[in-house]
């Protein structure tokens, strides 16, 4: 996405990270994005270096950590309307929402409530009632059900972690398949989550 500088003004720390062992790749939600670089890192990375880097990359742009029903929630945003938002469990589970607003799943465009709601299909629901009813920030504005008033925040991305392994909702991968719908690049992945460094040493913080 040609504009937009992701990199961070940080001094580098020697990290070892695993190689990719890719576990839950044989996941059939998996398979639109099972030849990325970026998802093959995110699985290959213990969650607990997820969190760390999640934290120093919220650190770095100012976000605030926040705890949502128990949940710890670290957020990144490139100021333009993009987003990457991390939900970590205490039971050592996960719920990572991308964003571009510039992409055919940015929903809150369309004001499609309904279809927003399938997109987290798949999703345990105790992860998604964490986006659920939630009040609005920066990062995750909400679409609202006409009828009942329920709302839910926007993702174009929506992945979690099960405990072992990283999952694509399967609404979201049923969607993009129905509409021929490049999830990579339209759910901005790979560029939300480059600030992160999977896969490579992390730069640890030193200012912006």
């Amino acid at each position: 996405m040609p504009g937009r500088d992701v990199r961070l003004s940080l001094a580098p720390v020697a990290l070892s990270v695993p190689s990719p062992t890719l576990p839950g790749m044989s996941n059939d939600s998996s398979a639109p994005l099972a030849e990325n670089a970026t998802w093959q890192a995110l699985q290959a990375t213990a969650l607990g270096e997820v969190r760390r880097r999640a934290a120093l990359v919220a650190a770095v742009v100012d976000v605030e950590p926040t705890t949502v029903d128990g949940a710890e929630r670290l957020a990144w945003n490139d100021g333009g309307g993009q987003s990457a938002v991390w939900y970590f469990t205490a039971d050592g589970r996960a719920l990572l929402l991308t964003f571009d607003h510039e992409g055919s799943l940015n929903l809150y465009a369309e004001d499609d409530y309904a279809l927003q709601v399938s997109l987290y299909r798949g999703v345990p629901e105790d992860l998604v009632a964490l986006v659920r009813d939630r009040p609005e920030n920066y990062e995750s504005l909400n679409l609202t059900d006409p009828d009942s008033g329920a709302t839910i925040h926007y993702a174009g991305g929506v992945f979690w972690f099960d405990g072992d392994s990283w999952h694509i909702a399967d609404g979201l991968v049923a969607y993009c398949e129905q509409e021929k719908i490049e999830l990579n690049g339209e759910a901005g992945f790979s560029y939300c989550l480059a600030p992160y460094h999977f896969g490579e040493e992390f730069p640890e913080s030193g200012g912006k």
